[in-house]
């Protein structure tokens, strides 16, 4: 199986998931297209979805899947998304597509959060993939020398604007061991909009597509 067959099979596999009625929580990415793409079929079972980015927003519609505002749907039964990096404790690393803010939000808004990948994505340690920090344009500098102090090399995604009209430093050379402290640390740098560390609220529900089937992980 090529990457893409393994992410549409941990898609499909995340329909088990759904409750049978209600407002979905829908995010970003190569892997979430595909899972948008299996809804088409049921999409009159639900009343509509809260979406994380303008893309997938785009794409729900295009299914004919209505798109509501956070605010108006209230909390969400279950939050489907994608992630880059996952640990076995199921900490995230999100934002390689730029929604992560967004993303983060909908995941506190949700009783569960189902996370679908293909299996090269789980790892021992975080950090290979560059972490994503959103910040405001004016503290672009000042937040990406404090990154430093923290062991990372940030760099500005040029010609990249996220949603919230803001700007996205991806840190490289950081090896993840404390996920939650780090978090929190980089969370209070101020500028900082959010970091796509997923810790301190992370996936309940991993499903990972391999050679062998959809393989499911629960901490």
């Amino acid at each position: 199986m090529n990457q893409d067959e393994l992410k549409r099979q941990a898609a499909e596999k995340a329909l088990e998931f759904l409750p049978d009625s209600g407002i979905l929580g829908i995010g970003t990415g190569s892997t979430v297209n595909y899972f948008i793409d299996l809804l088409a079929p049921i999409k009159g079972r639900y009343d509509g979805a809260v979406s994380s980015s303008e893309a997938s927003s785009k794409r729900l519609q295009a299914i004919g899947m209505q798109v509501l505002d956070l605010n108006s749907a209230g909390e969400l039964e279950v939050y489907v998304d994608g992630a880059d990096e996952s640990n076995h404790q199921l900490h995230l690393i999100k934002g390689g597509g730029g929604a992560l803010t967004r993303e983060k939000i909908i995941a506190a808004a949700s009783k569960k959060f189902v996370c679908i990948a293909d299996a090269s994505k789980l790892v021992s340690v975080m950090g290979e993939f560059p972490l994503p920090v959103e910040v405001i344009p004016m503290a672009r500098s000042y937040v990406a020398r404090e990154l430093v102090k923290l062991g990372g090399t940030p760099q500005w995604r040029e010609d990249f604007i996220t949603d919230n009209g803001n700007l996205i430093l991806d840190v490289h050379h950081m090896e993840i061991m404390e996920p939650m402290k780090l978090e929190a640390e980089i969370n209070n740098i101020v500028g900082v909009v959010t970091v796509g560390l997923f810790a301190q609220r992370p996936a309940d529900v991993l499903i990972l597509g391999n050679e062998n089937g959809a393989k499911v992980i629960e901490p």
